[in-house]
């Protein structure tokens, strides 16, 4: 009995519908699974969480996987952008397995990760249960839902979408064709996107062409063999050329709103949450300094605490702690060019003493300026704390640590740099600069040589990094 039949085709650039068949149907998607199984992965690596080139262990569940697949050994260790390859070209289920559990700790748990990502990007009708697509219950999606995925794969990362059109490409362990390359090389403009085969389903594609400025994406469920699955695919997209108009605006897809995302963590299946739409709620109280507890170790901040010292209360704090402690000798000279700006202070509190109420915000501080000279405490129990230097030789340089083409990238990738160079960087402020450029990636509130160290540090271990400073 041969599979149901059902058809979409669509005109990439609005999203506009030109034919549908059966389109809500809820039937067997097969491999197709795996383009919301490659989605997750470069969203991944764009947010960080992992990188193309981790090596990524192969379980004993992944390397039994049944064809097709790229032939992974338990135990052997591949970069991730390598599974990608596999997965996209090849459709290596194996492979597919090993993505989900590198980026999620099991299968199980990435399985629900595609659910949510699939209701963020509109697909009602699809649920999914694994990262390969070989036939299991209630594993289902529908050639509408299907071929809005393929368009969010499109225009949501494009400098991924050339990995869909090459016939071939180097797996890390060998060379593998392309289960498409039949349309690729026989349809005009053809340049994607990826096929799908099981008894249950039939012989299922998504395939994406571009002539000129138009661009249809046609999807077919349920097709009898892969020649008369393709010639149909070939027919669909013919009809969805001559329909569309040659000139019509672009219509991108929304990217998925996410209240947050759960990162795997290498020690082990659970996660964490990132949140990644929000605003701060509570300050947390600032840790003692080192010095007032000799006996105990300084807990490592969490990346929680970091995310929400983006007010400068913590500085303020640490400025009023540290002040040296009035000496006899007369206090030396400041630099010619230097403006100190000193605020009397009757009592400098103990961190520990300060509580923060949570989820409210910090108020500003205020500084009364007593004089704009040096001057030394009449009294010795009440020293005096400078607050501010200004000077183009102070703390008025920082360092860029890249540009980026969103702010969340940027600001994961301060996060990041600032949690792997705590040493230099633990005072400096995170900024995201906007410019037509882009996003840049900015450490502030820095000294010369402080920016210089920090640029030094990063460089060695191969970080991208420049300094600058005032004006």
């Amino acid at each position: 009995m041969s599979a149901p039949y059902a058809a979409m085709v669509v005109d990439a650039r609005s999203g506009e519908v030109l034919h549908s068949r059966n389109a809500d149907t809820r039937l067997h998607p097969a491999s197709l699974t795996k383009m919301m199984t490659l989605y997750i992965a470069f969203e991944a690596v764009e947010r960080g969480e992992i990188s193309l080139d981790t090596m990524v262990r192969i379980s004993k569940t992944a390397a039994a996987e049944p064809p097709s697949k790229l032939g992974l050994r338990a135990g052997q260790q591949i970069k991730l952008r390598y599974l990608i390859r596999a997965a996209a070209v090849k459709s290596a289920n194996d492979a597919a397995t090993a993505i989900g559990e590198a980026i999620e700790g099991s299968e199980a748990a990435f399985a629900r990760r595609m659910n949510r990502t699939a209701k963020a990007l509109g697909m009602s009708r699809t649920s999914f249960k694994n990262a390969h697509g070989l036939t299991e219950n209630g594993h289902l999606s529908t050639a509408r839902d299907m071929t809005t995925l393929g368009r969010h794969l499109f225009y949501d990362y494009p400098e991924y979408y050339n990995l869909f059109s090459r016939k071939s490409t180097n797996a890390g362990i060998r060379e593998v064709a392309n289960t498409n390359r039949r349309l690729l090389g026989s349809y005009r403009g053809a340049d994607g996107i990826k096929t799908g085969y099981t008894r249950a389903a039939g012989f299922n594609l998504v395939a994406s062409a571009q002539r000129g400025r138009e661009r249809i994406i046609a999807t077919v469920f349920g097709g009898r063999s892969s020649a008369s699955r393709n010639a149909k695919v070939a027919e669909l997209l013919d009809l969805g050329f001559s329909r569309a108009p040659s000139r019509v605006a672009v219509r991108k897809p929304a990217r998925p709103n996410y209240a947050s995302v759960k990162v795997a963590q290498s020690s082990g299946n659970a996660g964490k949450t990132i949140r990644l739409v929000t605003a701060i709620t509570k300050s947390h109280r600032p840790a003692a300094r080192p010095g007032q507890q000799p006996q105990q170790a300084t807990p490592m901040p969490s990346p929680e605490l970091l995310a929400s010292m983006q007010d400068d209360i913590l500085d303020a704090v640490k400025e009023a702690t540290e002040a040296p402690a009035p000496a006899a000798k007369p206090e030396p000279k400041p630099e010619p060019e230097a403006e100190i700006l000193v605020a009397k202070v009757t009592t400098v509190p103990e961190p520990a003493a300060i509580a923060i109420a949570p989820a409210a915000r910090p108020r500003a501080r205020k500084i009364v300026l007593a004089s704009l000279e040096p001057t030394r405490a009449a009294d010795p129990d009440k020293p005096e704390v400078v607050t501010r230097i200004s000077t183009s030789g102070g703390r008025h340089w920082g360092i860029n640590v890249g540009r980026y083409g969103s702010r969340h990238q940027a600001e994961s990738t301060l996060l990041r740099t600032a949690l792997e160079e705590l040493g230099t960087l633990d005072n400096a402020l995170r900024k995201v600069v906007q410019n037509p450029r882009g996003f840049e990636a900015n450490f502030v509130g820095m000294t010369q040589d402080q920016a210089a160290l920090a640029c030094r540090r990063l460089q060695a271990r191969g970080s991208e990094c420049s300094t600058f400073g005032p004006g």
